[in-house]
């Protein structure tokens, strides 16, 4: 039963996602927007429950064929002009993907698919066989590899483009919405426990205040609250120092670590400049 764990805070509504999805044997797809923790749930599920871990990250360029294996022809073809003696053994050129080392873990791996909407619109149903029958054919070694124990799978999604309703059908979905101030602080006392109350008051104002400007591209995230926190307290910027600078209309200490595009900046600082809070 996944409940979080010690460095993430997780949800009810997050663990009841994670908790289903393992009972239904079914892909956990996880959406939501950057800097939520998606990529982090599926370590942290491979934590709490003290799992092996796979991780696959997509690209653009990734094709379904490489989470399976991959046959490295050009290597043997080569070896075998050199003379090599392993060239007559066709397993030493399969290099073995993320998908099939998770099948063959002695023990209930994770499987961690991150962000699958970078890839073809193609690839998500490409995998929809494996992920239903838990197996796939290796034609160079004349093999089935099914899976030992089930993986439990995690994919993350960042929006960029639809998943095929095929793949969406095989999945639980849950989408991470963005923390509420209450999480926030469990969140924020994770990684700095007994931090000044008022510090985090007036630094959730600021941040809360940031996210709320219409038009921006891109909002702070959760990670880059963490950051800007840390700056706060490496530069010893008190309460005090963000309330004047905010009753003044200033810009905020080290806001390149929340704003991170020029657009979004500017945007920001003319609201500022005309009195606009």
């Amino acid at each position: 039963m996944f409940v979080g764990t010690d460095s993430y805070i997780a949800t009810r509504e997050l663990q009841t996602a994670v908790n289903a999805a393992i009972a239904l044997q079914r892909p956990l797809l996880i959406k939501g927007e950057p800097g939520t923790g998606k990529t982090l749930l599926a370590f942290e599920v491979a934590k709490a429950l003290n799992k092996p871990i796979y991780t696959w990250h997509v690209k653009s360029t990734t094709t379904a064929q490489q989470g399976l294996y991959e046959y490295d022809a050009v290597s043997r073809l080569r070896d075998s002009q050199l003379g090599e003696e392993k060239v007559h053994d066709i397993a030493n050129y399969i290099k073995k993907g993320k998908i099939w080392e998770s099948f063959v873990s002695d023990e209930q791996a994770v499987l961690l698919i991150d962000e699958i909407d970078k890839a073809d619109i193609e690839f998500p149903n490409d995998l929809l066989q494996e992920i239903d029958r838990m197996e796939f054919y290796c034609y160079e070694l004349k093999q089935t590899i099914k899976a030992k124990i089930r993986p439990i799978i995690i994919i993350t999604s960042n929006n960029e483009k639809e998943l095929p309703d095929a793949f969406l059908r095989r999945c639980f979905f849950h989408f991470i919405r963005f923390p509420e101030k209450d999480t926030m602080q469990q969140i924020v006392d994770v990684h700095y426990p007994n931090l000044d109350q008022k510090l985090i008051e007036s630094a959730f104002k600021t941040f809360f205040g940031i996210r709320d400007v219409k038009n921006l591209k891109k909002k702070p995230s959760t990670s880059e609250l963490i950051d800007w926190i840390r700056l706060l307290l490496v530069n010893k910027v008190s309460a005090e120092d963000l309330e004047d600078l905010n009753k003044m209309n200033e810009i905020p200490p080290f806001l390149g670590s929340l704003l991170k595009n020029e657009s979004d900046y500017d945007l920001f600082k003319g609201l500022r400049e005309r009195g606009i809070k």
